[in-house]
């Protein structure tokens, strides 16, 4: 797998509510199992099911403050010290985060990964067919988004570019994300909005490519199948331990979502492979420069 990323923990403010569910969540599995406590006894304290319990340790839905305090009292946690930080928690995992001001654009499936995406601490990946959104300018970001919401009026075509480069921005706070992307040399060449959008693209990833936190790979086309027998793919690390890793595949109307250790392992191995495949770091801008001659 990866390395691990050091020196940074998890600002639950940028992070949104998705993160911060799945912290509270993880922590009550943990106060559960370690009073050897079944899902369906927690489930009873708190008047629901079993399945509820479940949902609330996998962080996938709201946490009401009564049914909190009612699992703590049942797992043991009673001293105010104990309690309280973590009923602050579960309050802030209701809140909504910043991109919700953009959910007339954003479908639920899509919702949870800007979640995580904001509040990883590594992301890679592997972009097969075009520039991935997170490096993409707005006039690239726009020519691809225009024809994939056809029939769509300006201001929704625009709210859905200005979304996109909102979450850019995780690459220039404070604390920014690492990001580490392989992109295959198809992607530099397809003419996406005309020639004028891709010089301009492939020069900002020039720029981009010199960032101490982001590491660019070409996959060329010499590398041959192997590269072509991988699919795109995502894979979001947090600087906290109490979250897995998580592999983010998305698909035309939908997107899956894996934290299985033994999914999570292939598709580490599998990145790991890419990046020996593809050409190194260090020949990134030389080989941008020489696309940008032929464009």
């Amino acid at each position: 797998m990866g390395e691990q990323a050091d020196g940074q923990s998890l600002d639950h403010r940028q992070a949104g509510p998705t993160v911060v569910r799945m912290l509270v969540g993880a922590q009550l599995r943990r106060l559960r199992e370690n009073g050897h406590i079944t899902r369906e006894e927690a489930g009873e304290a708190i008047r629901a099911s079993h399945s509820k319990i479940s949902r609330l340790e996998l962080g996938r839905t709201g946490f009401k403050q009564r049914d909190v305090a009612d699992l703590l009292t049942l797992y043991g946690v009673v001293a105010d010290a104990e309690r309280e930080p973590l009923l602050a928690l579960a309050a802030e995992a209701n809140r909504p985060g910043w991109w919700h001001a953009y959910g007339d654009v954003v479908p639920s499936w899509f919702d949870a990964y800007l979640g995580l995406e904001q509040a990883a601490s590594l992301i890679r990946g592997y972009g097969v067919q075009f520039v991935p959104e997170l490096l993409q300018t707005e006039e690239y970001a726009r020519a691809l988004i225009r024809p994939a919401c056809a029939g769509a009026p300006e201001p929704e075509i625009e709210r859905r570019v200005a979304l996109r480069m909102e979450r850019q921005r995780l690459l220039t706070r404070r604390e920014p994300a690492t990001l580490w992307t392989v992109v295959d040399e198809a992607v530099l060449r397809r003419p996406v909005g005309g020639s004028k959008v891709l010089r301009a693209q492939l020069r900002r990833l020039t720029e981009i490519a010199e960032l101490g936190h982001v590491t660019l790979q070409i996959m060329p086309f010499s590398a041959g199948a192997a590269a072509a027998a991988t699919g795109p793919a995502t894979i979001l690390r947090f600087p906290e331990g109490g979250l897995p890793d998580v592999v983010y595949l998305e698909q035309l109307t939908g997107a899956l979502y894996l934290d299985k250790l033994t999914d999570v392992e292939r598709y580490w191995r599998v990145m790991n492979r890419l990046g020996i495949e593809a050409e190194q770091p260090s020949a990134t801008t030389s080989f941008l420069h020489r696309i940008l001659k032929e464009t």
